[in-house]
């Protein structure tokens, strides 16, 4: 008999494992009424605007640890310039509020224990940053842009202008390609299963923690029966 019959087959790439992994509480996310109904227009701008003013806090958060993070061999290769999100959201968040925008945004207190957490990773565990990187920005790319559509179409902003400059990635002309290009980089990531075991954990952590912020929204702008 040929041993080569009865080899174990090569494991999956480590994207791959990563986003089975965590698809439960990816579609549970994804799922989530207040999202739903966002995309749906059953809320209205100013539900949209709130979650919009939670975003900055997270990418607040993401983006300001990034600079610790870049010369990192785990996390550094993640950050990217054409993903930074801070500079377009703070445009949204001019459009909405005026100059003065800063003085009209907090974190729920569900926010503020994702970007707690956001900086406790980056500080002490880049891989764990990782994970919530991965969570967070191939999220925007993908299904980010159907809410924009939906603020377009249904609330009147201007095609990629402010109020949904969040969704716009201009240095990315290629979305498919560049996914491709992020999963090839959580492929070679430097770590062993147990790490990479860890990160999957704190990815699914991470879309908890982003779906406490979206049932928190839910009890804050309750659709009328």
């Amino acid at each position: 008999m040929d041993p080569s019959s009865t080899a174990s087959p090569a494991p999956a790439p480590f994207s791959t494992q990563l986003r089975t992994a965590s698809r439960p509480q990816h579609d549970a996310t994804s799922g989530d009424s207040f999202l739903a109904d966002l995309i749906g227009a059953r809320h209205g701008v100013p539900a949209f605007r709130c979650y919009t003013e939670q975003l900055w806090c997270v990418y607040d958060a993401l983006e300001e640890e990034a600079e610790r993070l870049a010369q990192d061999p785990v996390a550094g290769p993640f950050v990217r310039p054409e993903l930074t999100r801070t500079p377009e959201l703070a445009r949204d968040l001019a459009h909405f509020h005026g100059p003065s925008w800063r003085s009209r945004v907090a974190p729920l207190p569900q926010t503020a224990a994702y970007t707690d957490r956001i900086r406790h990773c980056a500080r002490h565990w880049p891989g764990g940053y990782v994970a919530h990187h991965y969570t967070r920005y191939l999220g925007d790319l993908s299904g980010g842009q159907v809410l924009r559509a939906t603020a377009e179409k249904e609330w009147g902003f201007a095609p990629k202008g402010d109020g949904v400059r969040f969704y716009v990635f201009e240095g990315i002309a290629n979305p498919a390609a560049f996914k491709r290009e992020y999963r090839g980089l959580l492929d070679a990531l430097p770590a062993d299963d147990l790490e990479k075991q860890r990160i999957t954990d704190e990815c699914k952590r991470a879309f908890a923690l982003n779906d406490a912020v979206f049932r928190a929204l839910s009890e804050r702008f309750p659709l009328s029966a």
